[in-house]
């Protein structure tokens, strides 16, 4: 199916009532301007993590080349502004990491921050969703797929097992994520790229952070009445990893809502383009049509714009529904790792995702592709360190 994008709205915002402790919330795990490598031989400092969005620079690039929303004369000249505006912000933050780049939120440079600033070099040469032609033809044939997923997770011999099952699609399907350079190049080249052949190819447990028997441990002892779950990209990550997990939770009679992006950005779905795909994959399974069809599952604007999120602003309708969740999870990269991995929620809090930086997993003392698994109680969080030593 086509999904039409239509470009991101102006949605009123406000804090998020699940945080713990929102005066001190910061939306950044990592300290860029120390070093935070766990390997002493391995150091990770200010200059990697430009680098990091240095190396997006070539699929960021080709596939403005090829955005067909800007007429084809344009879209070389408009391509190469962006990426030399990008790249001479980069170089500024280099020569000088705490200067004010003028028009740009890049203070302090954060993961968020240096998102902001690539969002604007793209807005301002002309492109709003320049990863929209993948997205479509990667939602199509997760779509396709769904069907042999559901069956998998509906052949598990109990609860646990499915909800085991489903949690690993989750990290499988995150591997489709086209702003890390790592999984952009296994996208491109084809290898390993699949939904299957990346749930084949997980590492083996233990996880770098690795709460997965804590987490089924919990589900058994008493389901959640309502989950709030942030979802990550698009095709097999949303469709075939966090779909089939939120269809398991509503098996245990959880109320779910999946809480999508406002605006486009890198290949991440939005709320607009997730909703059509959830009453498409509805209308060819049963348990789905009824969840989907009651209101059991819905899906809500997250007010974000960008591949990470900073909670101290959502949309103001999602914060409100939000206020009695007793589960938020966060998903990908992005918003579970490289923003939120250390934020303390007033509910219990799952943050789900794939390593898929090799600054981030040096950071965390892993490997790359990597998963991360971490389950805090309400009104707690373990620290980076004492995961290592559980784990």
């Amino acid at each position: 199916m086509a999904v039409q994008t239509p470009t991101s709205c102006k949605v009123a915002l406000a804090p998020f009532p699940l945080l713990a402790e929102p005066s001190t919330y910061k939306a950044g795990t990592f300290e860029y301007y120390s070093n935070c490598s766990r390997d002493p031989q391995q150091p990770v400092e200010f200059s990697h993590w430009i680098e990091v969005f240095r190396k997006s620079l070539p699929t960021f690039k080709s596939h403005a080349q090829r955005d067909e929303s800007i007429p084809a004369s344009e879209r070389e000249a408009k391509a190469e502004q962006f990426a030399a505006d990008f790249a001479a912000a980069l170089d500024a933050l280099l020569a000088n990491p705490r200067q004010e780049l003028p028009g740009f939120r890049a203070q302090p440079v954060s993961c968020a921050s240096l998102c902001h600033v690539r969002e604007q070099c793209l807005h301002n040469a002309g492109f709003v969703d320049i990863f929209k032609a993948v997205k479509q033809t990667e939602d199509e044939a997760a779509l396709q797929l769904l069907p042999q997923v559901l069956q998998m997770l509906d052949q598990q011999p109990n609860a646990t097992a499915a909800l085991n099952a489903a949690l690993r699609g989750v990290f499988a399907g995150n591997i489709f994520d086209l702003g890390a350079a790592a999984s952009a190049h296994r996208y491109e080249s084809g290898q390993g790229a699949g939904f299957h052949c990346a749930l084949e190819q997980l590492l083996p447990r233990p996880w770098v952070v690795d709460d997965l028997d804590a987490v089924l441990d919990r589900f058994r002892a008493q389901p959640y009445r309502k989950a709030l779950l942030f979802v990550d990209n698009a095709g097999a990550d949303v469709l075939l990893g966090m779909l089939p997990f939120a269809r398991e939770l509503t098996k245990l009679g959880t109320q779910v809502i999946l809480a999508a992006n406002n605006g486009a950005t890198i290949n991440d779905i939005t709320a607009a383009e997730l909703a059509p795909l959830v009453a498409a994959a509805a209308a060819q399974d049963a348990l789905l049509g009824q969840a989907w069809g009651s209101g059991q599952l819905r899906v809500m604007n997250s007010g974000n714009d960008l591949p990470v999120i900073d909670l101290r602003e959502v949309s103001a309708e999602l914060a409100a529904e939000a206020a009695d969740a007793d589960l938020l999870v966060l998903e990908g990269m992005g918003r579970a790792i490289e923003t939120n991995l250390t934020a303390k929620f007033t509910v219990d809090s799952l943050k789900l995702g794939m390593v898929k930086h090799p600054e981030v997993a040096a950071c965390l003392g892993g490997r790359l592709y990597d998963v991360v698994c971490k389950f805090d109680a309400a009104g707690t969080v373990k620290s980076l360190q004492q995961n290592a030593a559980l784990n």
